[in-house]
């Protein structure tokens, strides 16, 4: 097979479809760059659970005057309750998986959540004793979270035990949701794309249809005539896929290490996380063209 002339009839054929050719790439170039982005998001997702996973604590929360629960019928914790609670914190069954314990009374918890919503409504009505003071627990493994709630479920003077690993996982989940999302929408382009390679081969293969006859008429066999109609599909995708991977490195350079990283105090995905991306996206454009031009080619020269 003459490498020159395969080529020569790739770039015939890229000429004479320079439009649907254009539409195969803005196709492809979109299409991944969703896929891009929803890959980004899990590897965010996954350094966000590593991150905040390690750090959530288990709040142990004490009764106020307005506690309504099991175990705060006396009304606020007094100070024998909030020593029995200490002290099982602290005892040998207890210590073992608890790293540090840290106690916070009304007025420091008063002062964060001054600190948390000021400037809100809600910043102006609560006064101290509205607000828990609170046992926080760091535990050596944070994923046994239940054996303190176990240990302290319905012990007096606890309005609630709460493992902060609860309310990440709910955001976690809004993230998951979002990123599968975005690969849903992904997958759907992808189809177009591959339908709109598959169409534009077809085309090009229907206008060329005197030089193909004359080439079978000739001798030439099948393989050579469809691989230049495979590589016009295969360029066009790996174009796309080009840009695609140029945009997803764009967008963490600009966008997250850029606006995101100076406006949220938080460690995001950076170029080495992008640059892991980039070769997916290129595998994908080029195997999704090369199998949607091939079967396209194939299925015409049978009829």
């Amino acid at each position: 097979m003459r490498l020159g002339l395969v080529l020569a009839e790739a770039a015939s054929g890229l000429r004479r479809n320079a439009s649907m050719v254009v539409s195969v790439v803005l196709v492809t170039f979109i299409s991944l760059t969703f896929v891009g982005v929803a890959a980004l998001m899990q590897l965010q997702i996954a350094q966000m659970k590593g991150y905040w996973y390690d750090r959530a604590q288990v709040a142990v929360y004490l009764c106020t005057q307005l506690s309504t629960t099991a175990g705060c019928e006396s009304g606020e914790a007094t100070e024998e309750q909030k020593a029995a609670i200490e002290a099982q914190l602290n005892s040998d069954t207890l210590a073992q998986f608890i790293d540090d314990v840290t106690f916070e009374d009304h007025d420091q918890a008063y002062a964060n959540f001054q600190q948390q919503f000021a400037g809100t409504p809600a910043a102006e009505y609560v006064t101290p004793d509205q607000l828990n003071e609170t046992f926080w627990v760091n535990l050596v493994d944070p994923s046994q979270s239940e054996i303190i709630s176990e240990a302290l479920a319905g012990f007096p003077g606890v309005e609630q035990v709460m493992d902060q690993r609860s309310l990440l996982d709910q955001i976690f989940d809004v993230l998951n949701a979002a990123s599968f999302t975005a690969i849903a929408v992904a997958v759907i382009m992808l189809v177009a794309a591959a339908l709109l390679i598959a169409t534009t081969i077809r085309l090009s293969a229907f206008s060329r249809r005197r030089e193909l006859g004359i080439m079978r008429l000739v001798g030439a066999s099948n393989r050579f005539i469809q691989t230049p109609f495979v590589l016009e599909g295969v360029l066009a995708g790996l174009i796309g896929s080009l840009l695609a991977g140029a945009a997803v490195l764009a967008i963490v350079q600009f966008f997250v290490q850029g606006y995101l990283a100076k406006t949220l105090s938080f460690t995001f995905v950076d170029l080495g996380d992008a640059w892991l991306v980039v070769p997916l996206l290129i595998l994908v454009g080029v195997a999704l063209a090369a199998v949607s031009a091939g079967i396209a080619i194939r299925r015409y020269l049978r009829v």
